[in-house]
């Protein structure tokens, strides 16, 4: 399964994270973890071209799809021509 949206680009993202204590006295940060994009693996119909496509979007992928439309967005990001 892809790690990147292919309608926003979203990917993961390297945090720092923080105990309450830390943020208190600004010494010993307890070190960095990955947080990952919502992402859903989506099968999503066509009306144009007539067939179903499987894709790996993000949230806010699927937000814009249902605003713009399955087939315009998929145009503007270059995935169907």
């Amino acid at each position: 399964m892809s790690k990147v949206c292919i309608i926003t680009g979203k990917s993961g993202l390297t945090k720092g994270g923080y105990s309450n204590r830390v943020r208190a006295t600004k010494f010993n940060p307890t070190g960095k973890y990955r947080a990952k994009a919502n992402l859903q693996t989506k099968k999503i119909f066509v009306p144009e071209m007539g067939i179903s496509v499987r894709m790996t979007v993000s949230a806010r992928g699927l937000r814009t799809m249902k605003k713009r439309g399955v087939s315009e967005t998929l145009r503007k990001t270059g995935v169907m021509a």
